[in-house]
């Protein structure tokens, strides 16, 4: 079986029930040649998916450790968000700092929707050279952001069935 290197291609289920879903999608600013072209890619796909533009809330950061808590002060605002997608970049550097950013985002958006039982999608690129960052923010290996809106989409309609279901 051959290894997928670009996960973008992915089919997208649109569903009419997207267009009342509010998504909030924060953005860090660190990196940002990278963050905007992931920023770029995840609202072009809840747009294809249904989502309309007036339910996108957009928001900036100054870098991926800050991520987590606008997830959670986005969520504690407004209780109407259905889902936040978390975009950064985390580039390796000559210090250990990388390994700590990492971690600290990576636990820190898992328990922000774990805490307020929303979908909260990691959206974060953690790579070794500025040229990776590039490959997967709409290079070679595809938009790792419309994977991550792709992923929303996707916790979205599981979200709704689980409901049903009771």
């Amino acid at each position: 079986m051959k290894k997928k290197e670009n996960l973008s291609d992915i089919s997208i289920l649109k569903n009419s029930n997207n267009a009342n879903c509010k998504i909030g999608i924060i953005v860090s600013m660190w990196n940002e040649e990278v963050t905007s072209a992931l920023e770029k890619g995840a609202v072009d796909t809840l747009l294809e998916g249904g989502v309309t533009k007036n339910n996108l809330l957009v928001f900036h950061v100054p870098g991926s450790f800050e991520l987590p808590s606008a997830a959670a002060m986005l969520l504690e605002a407004n209780e109407n968000v259905d889902a936040v997608i978390c975009l950064g970049c985390i580039i390796q550097g000559e210090t250990r700092h990388f390994e700590f950013i990492a971690q600290a985002v990576a636990n820190g958006i898992a328990k922000v929707g774990i805490e307020y039982t929303v979908p909260v999608i990691f959206g974060v690129l953690t790579c070794n050279t500025a040229e990776q960052a590039t490959d997967r923010s709409g290079g070679k290996h595809g938009n790792k952001g419309v994977e991550a809106a792709a992923t929303c989409l996707q916790m979205l309609q599981t979200q709704r069935e689980m409901h049903n279901r009771r």
